[in-house]
């Protein structure tokens, strides 16, 4: 097989780490590995298939001469915005994590199971965009539900977990914790976010917009048409959980008039549509959570049920990690799909 020299730039970020995981899960077929960092990572080292990488800082020179062929950016969209060209010049075909490219007409922006036929666009900026990772889940489920009856309109709401802010994000919920524990709750820090995160719920993530919805929302509402070349209208609440990882979203689904929805065809769609999981027994509690997502690469629905009183909306509960599937998971198997069409 064919190996492929790759570069992960934020490789000690916990995308990054994460991507190392699931490169290594894979058995991608690696040749050289360069990870990349700030300076203030560089001469550290990373763990990979059994041996140690020295971590190299970041320059605009660190591409040259490599020979690298895809280089994965995890490092914010500010560090993708100035050297992402960098690596594309050099020859690489850039996977990129921030929000920086997604709404670049030119840049295709994918979700595998999703839009695999837009990863043929490439070419064009040698750039392609990974989704934010609440539209990447919601799309798995979207997709097959729309190619069976056709929607209308989405409305979402999310329950995302912590680590959507990296791992200070994760850190605060714990030291949090601690502090109630500790009866120091009163005296505890709020950095990572606008509020206490331990025993709240947040429903402000990102910048305010002018339209009274965040940045965050608008990515849901921007990126869900461009990847299912669709029309339909979106509104999205995005709402910051105390829970470490993976994000949840409850979504209700609006589909063409004259839809007589069937739960029934609904799950069976859903359950077999690539990587999709249908976890769907309310009786004997078994629903999709969190926990039941954590560290795996499979999007979980359920909960899925006919509206009481339209006959052409569907209500249901979709759970994925966010850092995997979100993220690393997605960018990787992008990347596997070029590969296929490069060969």
């Amino acid at each position: 097989m064919k190996q492929y020299n790759v570069a992960v730039v934020g490789a000690s970020g916990a995308v990054g780490e994460e991507l190392f995981r699931v490169l290594e899960e894979q058995n991608f077929p690696i040749g050289n590995l360069l990870p990349l960092a700030s300076a203030n990572s560089a001469g550290n080292y990373i763990e990979f298939a059994g041996k140690k990488h020295r971590i190299e800082e970041l320059t605009e020179t660190v591409f040259e001469n490599r020979g690298i062929d895809i280089a994965f950016f995890s490092a914010g969209g500010s560090i993708s915005e100035k050297y992402a060209k960098y690596a594309v010049e050099s020859g690489a075909v850039v996977i990129d994590n921030t929000s920086h490219f997604r709404m670049m007409d030119e840049v295709p922006l994918v979700v595998p199971e999703v839009n695999p036929e837009d990863i043929e666009l490439w070419e064009e900026t040698g750039i392609i965009a990974n989704p934010n990772c609440s539209t990447i889940q919601m799309v798995q489920l979207l997709k097959p539900l729309h190619d069976l009856y056709g929607i209308k309109r989405v409305d979402v709401s999310t329950y995302q977990a912590t680590s959507g802010a990296g791992k200070a994000g994760m850190e605060e919920l714990v030291r949090q914790m601690q502090d109630f524990f500790a009866f120091k709750l009163d005296e505890t820090k709020v950095e990572a976010f606008t509020h206490q995160i331990a025993l709240n719920v947040i429903p402000h993530i990102d910048t305010p917009q002018e339209n009274g919805y965040t940045k965050e929302e608008m990515k849901m509402v921007l990126e869900t048409n461009k990847i299912m070349h669709s029309d339909f209208a979106v509104s999205a609440t995005c709402v910051r959980v105390p829970v470490l990882r993976s994000h949840s979203e409850s979504i209700t689904i609006t589909f063409e008039e004259g839809v007589d929805v069937s739960v029934e065809e609904a799950r069976k769609v859903l359950a077999e549509f690539e990587n999709v999981t249908l976890v769907d027994d309310l009786e004997n509690n078994e629903y999709p959570m969190p926990m039941t997502s954590t560290d795996t690469d499979e999007t979980y629905v359920g909960r899925i049920r006919k509206d009481l009183y339209a006959s052409n909306i569907l209500h249901l509960w979709g759970v994925a990690d966010q850092v995997r599937v979100g993220a690393a998971t997605n960018a990787v198997r992008i990347a596997q799909k070029w590969i296929k069409l490069e060969d």
